[in-house]
């Protein structure tokens, strides 16, 4: 991408941290998309990949969108980002000792030409059995509540 502007679609700090570390200059256009969209994760963060690359293309003329998307997928049901603690809770208590699927979406956008490439990647993460105390502590952090799945594996989870 020498050469080219690289537009990030997002303002997550993890997303910003990962292009950093990577060595790319970029900026930050972060887009405002409805996320409420029905079906398997597999196809939800594709397409909303895809609807927050053109959100932000509207807005630039030139250079490359990367735009993603996350969701964590319990026996075939998203996880979306947690509305409060209790559900934080509940989605980690549901995730306790078992395996779930982590699904993200990328969309590479080129806002002169208009070509796009959108990948999507499955992980699959087992958590050990986590105890109440333990749920309850890392909840308590508030690191839960703008992840998809209620955790962030880069962070306090990372030792579930």
């Amino acid at each position: 991408m020498a050469g080219r502007e690289i537009i990030l679609a997002s303002q997550s700090p993890r997303r910003r941290e990962l292009l950093s570390k990577m060595g790319y200059e970029f900026i930050c256009d972060a887009a405002d998309v409805d996320e409420h969209v029905q079906g398997q994760a597999r196809e939800i963060v594709g397409i909303l990949a895809r609807r927050k690359a053109h959100a932000v293309l509207a807005r630039h003329k030139t250079g490359v969108i990367i735009a993603s998307d996350t969701l964590v997928s319990l026996d075939g049901a998203p996880l979306g980002k947690p509305g409060d603690e209790a559900e934080a809770v509940r989605m980690l208590r549901a995730l306790s000792g078992r395996e779930h699927e982590v699904f993200s979406g990328v969309c590479l956008l080129n806002a002169a030409t208009g070509r796009e490439q959108t990948r999507v990647v499955r992980t699959g993460v087992t958590f050990r059995q986590l105890s109440e105390e333990e749920i309850r502590d890392y909840v308590a952090t508030g690191e839960p509540m703008d992840k998809a799945g209620a955790y962030g594996i880069q962070g306090g989870a990372g030792k579930f």
